[in-house]
């Protein structure tokens, strides 16, 4: 095991900054997150894996909340109120399982995807034992863990607003840096947060696209930047519509800057898709005939700036020729590069493997693919996709109608943490190479299913007063007025 001390200075610094926020392990946790390519340590036996700092966040709320005095009692509360915890120790217990099993019992019958140390680089092979079975599986597990951990810290008391800061600290810090790497390179400082990219990945952050530097922030590579900074737009976009906070409209003003000029098609085409619920909400917005300030500013900025466009590209043709260049290099000639045809490759081999297995897939970590859902169907099979898939739909189902029963800053930071995790699930789904679905999905799943629980208990309290009140018990309380609640 190599120590790396610039990942211990950025940890010791995360918990400085997180103990003076007056939320330790929840704050902690989402700042570190957004250090995509610190590593505090090389663990050599694994095959020279280098953790992220985030598991060592996620490690130290597990152990906190493990040595809790009433942690069965805790346990009890969570496995008793929270059907989904059932669904997801299943899928972590079929993750442990098969990581072991599937790639002894298929050995040899399917080709699949690793790192080949001797040229480091992804090479094709047949199905074998691999170290990425323990690593990969282990931040899986972890993540679960947090995802029970977290859900018995909101059960046992209101830690709303620790949420709120951490991811609002988060959204941030990604920005900031995000905003060095592009002045560093622009100014031809190269990449000026290098020391700091500890982790034993392969460090593609000079690279430049149809003339333009490649912004990568703190993480390895513009892909990964583009993943998360996507992510954090969908959660600054949302608390702003929700509580009209004008931090989260600058923050969501910055973010779509770094993600328009990050060159990845990964963002790009995910900002599409992001797009999509919004320009509907807008639409049914004026359909119903109440069309928020907020939803005209956005209508307007986008008629001028095409109105605009239209107007320069007409007195000079020329200026636009380097993003046109962009966007036929990073989406429309995409899969006709290299790249795009290799990584269309792992995705079939990907798809061939669960067919080879019979439906049970190659285990957790056997192999790599190119699009998160396909990797999970190939190496946790039918039955760990069905239960990923449930896990998913309750994400996808968030609130609903219980978001009537708590206030309106706890329905905006859910919504808004929800949104941010079904945004990253998007970039992954686009060029995720591992089944796991990240530490923000179980952060998002636990923060959605314990409010859920909250919620319901409010109801069935004023359901028993409202009686004896005089009041009709299924009627649900005036929520309170919808004052924007400072960021």
């Amino acid at each position: 095991m190599q120590i790396s001390l610039p990942g211990l200075l950025v940890c010791a610094a995360i918990l400085v900054v997180a103990y003076y926020s007056r939320g330790m392990l929840i704050i902690g946790l989402m700042i570190s997150t957004a250090f995509g390519a610190t590593a505090a340590m090389t663990l050599t036996a694994l095959g020279g894996s280098s953790p992220l700092i985030y598991t060592m966040f996620a490690a130290l709320l597990v152990t906190a909340v493990a040595a809790r005095r009433h942690i069965w009692f805790d346990l009890g509360r969570v496995f008793g109120s929270i059907r989904p915890v059932w669904i997801l120790t299943s899928l972590m217990a079929y993750a442990i399982v098969g990581s072991w099993l599937f790639p002894r019992f298929f050995a040899g019958q399917t080709s699949v995807f690793v790192q080949s140390k001797a040229r480091l680089a992804v090479v094709e092979a047949s199905l074998a034992p691999v170290s990425g079975n323990i690593s990969q599986t282990g931040y899986f597990i972890l993540g679960g863990l947090t995802a029970i951990a977290l859900c018995a810290l909101l059960l046992h008391s209101d830690r709303i607003d620790q949420v709120r800061r951490g991811f609002f600290l988060w959204c941030g810090l990604h920005a900031g840096m995000g905003v060095i790497d592009f002045m560093g390179k622009n100014a031809g400082a190269g990449d000026l947060l290098g020391p700091i990219k500890t982790a034993n990945y392969a460090m593609i952050t000079g690279a430049v696209e149809a003339g333009f530097s490649r912004i990568t922030g703190a993480f390895s590579e513009a892909s990964s930047f583009g993943a998360v900074s996507l992510a954090c737009l969908a959660f600054c976009y949302t608390y702003w519509r929700k509580t009209n906070s004008r931090l989260a409209q600058w923050l969501a003003a910055i973010l779509l800057f770094l993600v328009v000029l990050s060159t990845s098609s990964t963002a790009y085409v995910g900002l599409a898709i992001l797009c999509i619920p919004v320009a509907f909400s807008i639409a049914l917005s004026v359909l119903r005939g109440r069309v928020e300030s907020d939803e005209i500013l956005i209508t307007a900025l986008m008629v001028v700036g095409g109105v605009a466009m239209m107007g320069i590209s007409l007195y000079n043709p020329a200026i636009f020729e380097p993003f046109v260049n962009l966007i036929n290099s990073t989406i429309i000639h995409k899969a006709d590069s290299s790249s795009g045809q290799e990584r269309t490759y792992w995705n079939v081999k990907s798809l061939q493997a669960f067919l080879d297995t019979s439906g049970l897939g190659i285990g957790f970590g056997s192999s790599r693919a190119s699009s998160w859902p396909i990797a999970v169907l190939s190496q946790l099979g039918f039955f760990g996709s069905l239960m990923m898939a449930i896990l998913l739909g309750v994400l996808v189902r968030g609130m609903g109608k219980l978001r009537n029963w708590v206030d309106p800053e706890t329905d905006a930071v859910v919504a808004s943490v929800r949104n941010s995790a079904l945004g990253s699930i998007v970039a992954n789904s686009l060029a995720g190479g591992s089944p796991d679905p990240g530490i923000l999905f179980f952060v998002a799943l636990a923060l959605v299913s314990a409010t859920r629980v909250r919620a319901r208990r409010n109801r069935e309290v004023f359901r028993r007063a409202a009686p004896r009140q005089g009041v009709r018990a299924w009627f649900p309380p005036p929520r309170p007025s919808s004052g924007h609640a400072p960021a």
